[in-house]
This record gives C-alpha cells, sequence and structure tokens, in this order.
C-alpha cells in the first residue's frame, strides 16, 4: 500500500478491475440481471478484457476451460444465477478431473433475500462444494479485491482447479474505496536435494522403465526439458488419457495413450514395466484403465511427480513421491542427467513398434475407412493445429490413428463429458486466433452443444467441426450389445442434415462417405476461411474402431 487515496467504485467495477489486476484477457458469459453491474464494469475494460457472448451457460464455461488449459491462467466464465449456475456445473467438473485453472463468476440474490427461497436462489457453497476446489460469496464490495485474489490464487495453486465466486446484487451496487490485488509472486515448489538422485539411482536399476506424462499447467520448456530427458536416455513415452499434446507422436520413442480405447499391447507392456516414471499424471481410473495396472495396497514400481501432495499414491502406492511443479522438476531432471547409454534399447524399439502395429489402417468393410481418411488429413494440416474432442467412441480414430505433433495441441474432457467439443473448440479459436481448430465430435455431443457455432461467427473465428454420425449414442450402445446383446433400446438417433445445419448460419457444410473425401472437404472448408461443419456419414455397424456390432454380439453370446 503507498497510501494514495483511491477512487470510490462500485463492486461491479471493483470485479472487473480484479479481473484486469489478475491478469485475465478473455471472459465467456451468457448474459443474466443478476450481474449487470459487473456487465457495466467490464464495459469501462474492454480494451483489457475480450468479453465473449455465449448461447449456452456450459458452452461458456467450457470456452473458459480451454483457454485455461491452454494458457495455464484461470479460464473465466460468468453466468446468472439459479438456472444459469446449473447448467454451468458441468464445465466446473470437467475443470475439476482435468485439473484446469477456472473461475467461475455467479450472480447471486439480494443478500437480504437469503433463505427465503426468493427467485432462482442458490447456495451454492452447498452446490459446488463437491465440485470445486473453493467456493465464496461477496457480499461486501470492500472485500472484492481480496476475495477475488484468492480465487485465483487457489485455481492456479498445487493440483489446479475450478473456484467458483457467487456476487450478491446489492454488492455489485455499493460504491467503496479499495484498492486493486494483484497476483501474489510465488515461485513454484521445487524438488527436494535428494529428489532426482534417487530417481536416478532406480532408473539405473531398471530394465524395462516407462515414462508416462499428464496433468495440466506445463509450459513450452517443460515439455522441451522432458522430451530432451527422454530421448537422452532412450525412455519409451506414454501419455494419460486425452493428454496427447505432451509428447510428440512422431518421435520415435513415442509409445501411445493410456485411456479409453488404449492398445491393449501397451496396456501389457506398461504392466511388465519395472519402473514407470509418472510425471504429472494422477494415474487416475481411465489411465490407470480401471485402476488395474498396478495392484492396490502395496508399494508399486512407481516414481510419481505431482505438484499436489494429496495426490501422489492417492490410489497406487510409489516407490518414491515427489512433491514439484512440473516445468521445474523437467527443467532440473534433464540439467541432472547428462545422456548416457542405456541397456533397455531393444525394449524401448518393442514397445514402439507396438504403437506402429497399432496405428495401422485395418481394412475396414465399406467406401470409408475413416482411419485412413485421417491419416491423410494429418498430412494436410498445419503445424501448430489445436485439436478438441468430446466423449464418445468417435474420439478413439483419432486419438489411435493421427499423431499429435510437439507445436499441436489436444484438449479432451477426462471425465467424458458430451457436448466439451465444439464450445472448447471455439474457446480455442478466440483464444488463439490464427490457429487451425479441429474439433472432433459425435452426432449426439454436437446436438447438446452444437448451437454455439452461433459464438464462432459472433467472434470472428473459423474452427472446423467433424462430426462423427452413425446415428446412435455409440459407446452406450457398445456397451448395450455387450451385456444385453441384440437387445437395442434408448440408443438409436434421428439427425439432421449437419452441413446445412451449419450452412443456416453462414458457414461452410461438407458431407463425407468416403474415404478420398475427407482431405478435399477440409481443404475447401479451411479455403472459406468461415466456421464449417464436416459431416462424416460412418456405418453404425463399425461401433469402435476395433470391432463391429456383429462381432461384439458374437464374443457376448458366446460367453
Amino acid at each position: 500500500m503507498d497510501g494514495t487515496k483511491v477512487a470510490g467504485r462500485t463492486g461491479g467495477q471493483l470485479l472487473a478491475d480484479a479481473l484486469v489486476a489478475q491478469g485475465v484477457t478473455h471472459a465467456f458469459h451468457v448474459p443474466g440481471e443478476s450481474f449487470l453491474d459487473l456487465l457495466d464494469g467490464l464495459y469501462n475494460v474492454q480494451n483489457r478484457i475480450e468479453l465473449t457472448t455465449c448461447r449456452f451457460e456450459a458452452g461458456a464455461v467450457h470456452m473458459a476451460e480451454a483457454h485455461g488449459k491452454l494458457t495455464g491462467n484461470p479460464g473465466v466464465a460468468i453466468v446468472t444465477r439459479g438456472p444459469g449456475a446449473c447448467h454451468a456445473s458441468i464445465g466446473v467438473h470437467v475443470a475439476m478431473q482435468d485439473s484446469t485453472p477456472l473461475v467461475l463468476i455467479v450472480g447471486q440474490i439480494p443478500f437480504a433475500e437469503t433463505d427465503r427461497d426468493t427467485f432462482q436462489e442458490v447456495d451454492y457453497r452447498r452446490m459446488f462444494s463437491p465440485l470445486a476446489k473453493w467456493v465464496t460469496q461477496i457480499d461486501d464490495a470492500r472485500r472484492v479485491p481480496e476475495l477475488m485474489a484468492r480465487a485465483f490464487d487457489v485455481a492456479r495453486s498445487g493440483r489446479p482447479g475450478p473456484v467458483v465466486v457467487a456476487i450478491s446484487e446489492e454488492m455489485q451496487k455499493q460504491v467503496v474505496e479499495v484498492q486493486d490485488i494483484g497476483p501474489a509472486p510465488t515461485l513454484p515448489a521445487f524438488p527436494a536435494p535428494h529428489a532426482i538422485p534417487r530417481l536416478l539411482e532406480l532408473l539405473d536399476g531398471a530394465k524395462q522403465p516407462v515414462l508416462v506424462l499428464g496433468g495440466t499447467g506445463w509450459s513450452d520448456e517443460g515439455k522441451a526439458a522432458i522430451r530432451d530427458f527422454a530421448l537422452a536416455h532412450d525412455l519409451p513415452v506414454a501419455v494419460g488419457f486425452r493428454r496427447l499434446g505432451l509428447f510428440d507422436g512422431t518421435s520415435p520413442n513415442f509409445a501411445g495413450d493410456l485411456g479409453v480405447g488404449s492398445d491393449p499391447g501397451l496396456v501389457a507392456r506398461v504392466k511388465e514395466s519395472d519402473l514407470v516414471i509418472a510425471v504429472g499424471t494422477r494415474l487416475g481410473e481411465a489411465t490407470s484403465q480401471g485402476y488395474t495396472l498396478f495392484p492396490e495396497g502395496q508399494t508399486s514400481p512407481i516414481v510419481q511427480v505431482h505438484p499436489d501432495p494429496a495426490e501422489i499414491g492417492r490410489v497406487f502406492r510409489p516407490l518414491l513421491g515427489i512433491t514439484a511443479d512440473l516445468n521445474g522438476f523437467a527443467v532440473a531432471l534433464k540439467a541432472a542427467a547428462p545422456a548416457k547409454p542405456r541397456p533397455w534399447g531393444e525394449w524401448t524399439r518393442r514397445v514402439r513398434a507396438g504403437r506402429e502395429a497399432s496405428v495401422a489402417a485395418p481394412d475396414y468393410e465399406g467406401p470409408l475407412n475413416f482411419a485412413r481418411a485421417l491419416q491423410a488429413l494429418e498430412k494436410e494440416l498445419p503445424e501448430d493445429t489445436i485439436f478438441t474432442v468430446d466423449a464418445g467412441n468417435f474420439a478413439t480414430w483419432p486419438q489411435r490413428f493421427m499423431s499429435v505433433r510437439e507445436k499441436q495441441e489436444f484438449l479432451g474432457p477426462t471425465n467424458g463429458a458430451m457436448g466439451y467439443s465444439v464450445p472448447s473448440g471455439i474457446g480455442a479459436a478466440i483464444t488463439y486466433r490464427g490457429r487451425q481448430v479441429i474439433s472432433f465430435v459425435g452426432d449426439g455431443g454436437f446436438l447438446m452443444t452444437g448451437q454455439e457455432i452461433a459464438t464462432a461467427f459472433q467472434s470472428e473465428v473459423a474452427p472446423i467441426v467433424i462430426v462423427v454420425n452413425n446415428g446412435q449414442y455409440g459407446t452406450i450402445r457398445m456397451y448395450q450389445e455387450r451385456h444385453y446383446p441384440g437387445r437395442v433400446s434408448g440408443t438409436m438417433l434421428k439427425n439432421p442434415d449437419f452441413s446445412r445445419f451449419v450452412e443456416a448460419f453462414g458457414g461452410h457444410g461438407e458431407v463425407v462417405t468416403a474415404t478420398d473425401e475427407l482431405v478435399p472437404a477440409y481443404q475447401r472448408a479451411r479455403a472459406s476461411g468461415r466456421p464449417a461443419v464436416i459431416e462424416v456419414r460412418m456405418s453404425p455397424e463399425q461401433i469402435t474402431n476395433r470391432q463391429t456390432v456383429t462381432q461384439i454380439r458374437a464374443a457376448a453370446t458366446k460367453a
């Protein structure tokens, strides 16, 4: 504090200025009367914060979450009370399970009416407490700088995640004289002095090691350092569920991804490994294949590195746990471990050969071999493309058959949220204007949040959405066939012409039904300079990239 007198500001203006003080450059919202004064405050800082108006609260939070994933800075979403907050809750759950820094601001009823079940009243501390890292409510404008600074600190710290801030109506109108508070100059946690020497000692004793990368908050420097370390020591590298952007998929030591639809051969190799160096990953349910990679309740051959000590050994007991910022750890590890000959070269080649065999496109029946089409598309894409995916079997096709390169990004919901891909792709395109965004989504997920394509037009960005249409909720149909073969109930869909859907907005639409049609469709879509939808019409029989409906039924009947 320098003692300078501060001019009086409304709570709404203080909130807008608090966002500026925290370095916020983008905010995503659906307007509501419960935060009119905040909107008025944002009018005064429109040269500092780009405010994106969305069509649905879930879409707004997904856009903010994508911004948080890409930048490492908390994404900001603003929604109104009651129904708006309920719609937004799915995005909070995504941010929590994906460890994404996010601040959700929710307009609130007048605090004088609390506990009267007034119009749209919700107790947000109770509602969001299982979903967020922290929930608070600001009823006194004098506390805006303090509580907003705290919200951003919590969202960024340790295991990043979402924070919810409710702002009462009267508070936004109060005029007070307080100073803004910026981010705290906090240095990230560095590995303990003996941590890296002990890790290297364990590595020296290994014969079949695997490096598994996951988590969020990786910088370009951190990713480059862990890449250099892995290459210098000839380590096979796998990535956790939907973390394909962490390591170059074309690298000679990339082993593939652990998650839904993983290569069974990779899973077997990880189980064979005598040392798993897990950096950033929580080794959660999807990455650990339903908690089957290692035996529970006993020490496993794991070195787990995570910024939050509470995540280390949460399920699997490691040989060594290291609490550290991921980027600081990677840089320190590279510096402490210069290249030297390693005895596991044959092991690494065997693991890599499994990846190469997995990405070889099978001879699928019919005119569309989606695997070959995707591999042809991969060669056309810019080196800094951003991919987004939704939840569903369709996502396993690009995850298996495409290689995400070093300068590319890959965003997907580890909590399995349908409706994520389209808005997150739009959020990515707004965050990094000029970069190509490809959003993969199923027909079911597209009709959950596909209306957000209107936001792309309004924001003047041009993502390309690839809708994989097989006329069904494919993942649920797959499980249905496994457990109740032939008894199809409640999983079939009647869809519109998705290419004409985007044309109604003034966008570019394409339909693909054969292998060699995808690349020309992409080229035309990109050349249009407009938001585009490429509808890929898949056979409902090819329910996954490994099995048909007929094969699943036959296996289920035999069992």
